[in-house]
């Protein structure tokens, strides 16, 4: 008799949850961005297609639009962001230290990253992996050939560790040149101060096309030698904004999956599929879930776009690099974004 009263007490426990779904209070760094009226994001100091300043000093860039995405969602505005560029050193006492609300920096997530260092990263937004650029006139056309290079590299980056393991399980040696500004390593390779610049693979085409003097005279080699998924960055300790973060990323990539974007988000307001409904707030109660407004992610498709509008603007076709979607297209196009059920 005791279990079946214990049962009973469960199921409407349960019962009672699924009618009245805990809305969510603002949380420290909700309440602080919007007592602030500004998103403070950190960025990259310049990488092609993930965060540089443009010829009027407005910052453009995938990973500038994830902190784009996030103020929209949170103060209806996209615009509403202070960029702080950072360097691969700086980026993590800078989160660590509350100067920024986001990281939104190129930055691999790793078990020490998010355990040790105390991070929470949301849902990768970009898979890369370490890749390598020579100039040609040192005649190498594989990794296998760079015995006694000297590498460019950024301190404090997973490239710095990537290659010292890949050099090692080849029996080769080579001569890390370690900067931490980024247009200082970039003109030290150019310079020819060392023989090869690495980083993630997806930045190297941009430093090509617009930092060589002659692009033709560089050549990124074959291959990806790590697992970089890249994604954003937050604090431990507030549940609240870490779940913001999710589901802003997600919402771009339903959006995609969906076919709702930016040119046409408000023609799909009137969509009959549910699915799209409640991603747009037409129904049901998702953004008071997140202690944001209903209408949170249809401003992050409306100003920003959806994941396709995000990429072809910075990587794609309509950008100068046209990179292939690769891994970064939709789980059912080949890749491996998938986002998870807004319901």
């Amino acid at each position: 008799m005791k279990s079946l009263k214990l049962t009973a007490v469960a199921a409407a426990l349960v019962i009672a949850q699924q009618a009245a779904p805990a809305l969510a209070a603002d949380g420290p760094t909700l309440k602080t961005v919007k007592e602030r009226g500004q998103l403070i994001c950190g960025v990259h100091q310049g990488r092609y297609g993930f965060a540089v300043a443009d010829s009027k000093g407005k910052w453009v860039g995938l990973d500038v639009d994830f902190c784009r995405a996030v103020a929209a969602a949170v103060l209806g505005d996209s615009e509403k962001v202070k960029y702080i560029p950072l360097g691969s050193v700086q980026r993590f006492p800078a989160l660590q230290s509350g100067e920024v609300d986001m990281l939104s920096r190129t930055t691999t997530v790793t078990l020490t990253r998010d355990a040790a260092l105390g991070f929470n990263f949301g849902p990768p937004t970009f898979y890369t992996g370490t890749g390598f650029m020579v100039r040609k006139d040192i005649k190498v056309t594989k990794v296998d050939q760079l015995d006694g290079a000297s590498v460019c590299v950024f301190p404090g980056s997973t490239t710095e560790k990537n290659i010292s393991g890949l050099f090692k399980s080849k029996g080769m040696k080579f001569t890390p040149v370690v900067i931490e500004n980024s247009k200082e390593l970039v003109g030290a390779y150019m310079s020819g101060r060392c023989d090869v610049l690495a980083m993630d693979q997806a930045g190297l085409p941009g430093h090509q096309r617009y930092d060589a003097k002659n692009p033709d005279e560089h050549v990124i080699l074959d291959g990806v030698f790590s697992k970089e998924p890249l994604a954003v960055g937050v604090r431990h300790g507030d549940d609240q904004w870490y779940d913001i973060i999710k589901y802003v990323t997600y919402a771009t990539f339903n959006a995609e999956e969906l076919g709702v974007h930016k040119a046409n988000v408000d023609k799909m307001k009137g969509s009959k599929n549910p699915n799209i409904q409640r991603l747009l707030g037409e129904s049901g109660d998702l953004g008071k879930k997140l202690g944001l407004n209903a209408d949170w992610s249809y401003k992050i498709i409306k100003q920003v776009g959806s994941y396709k509008d995000i990429y072809e603007v910075n990587f794609g076709e309509k950008s100068p690099l046209k990179l292939p979607r690769g891994l970064n297209a939709q789980w059912n196009d080949g890749g491996i974004l998938y986002g998870m059920p807004m319901k």
